[in-house]
């Protein structure tokens, strides 16, 4: 990785999304514009291919609650770090870190309190 460039990866997760920016430098995480501890959920892909402590990782996410957002930054880390070597995507692809959870909230009906919940019968 070049000392002057950057990679970007786009990771999404229910309705959370993240926007990941790679520079090289000293491992400083920075999400939304502050300075954060690193979460081990998040750190994986670095921690897998061997780039923690290699670089700088600053993201910006919105939408969602936080378990979202966490798999999200995730997802578009280990986006970013294809971005910067190709030949990292079957480590990763293996590990299950580029495949984008589709699982999101199904959407309610009429005639029911939630998506499947039914209001309650009485017979009499």
């Amino acid at each position: 990785m070049n000392k002057t460039t950057s990679h970007w990866g786009t990771g999404r997760r229910k309705t959370a999304t993240a926007r990941v920016k790679l520079t090289p430098g000293g491992g400083t995480f920075e999400i939304n514009g502050v300075a954060s501890a690193e979460n081990d959920r998040l750190i994986e892909p670095l921690k897998l291919v061997g780039k923690y402590q290699q670089v700088d990782v600053s993201i910006k996410v919105a939408g969602g609650g936080s378990s979202g957002q966490i798999d999200a930054m995730r997802h578009g880390i280990a986006m970013a770090l294809v971005n910067v070597d190709a030949e990292l995507r079957p480590t990763l692809r293996k590990a299950g870190l580029l495949t984008r959870d589709p699982r999101e909230k199904e959407r309610k009906k009429f005639g029911k309190k939630k998506a499947r919940r039914s209001p309650q019968w009485s017979k009499r």
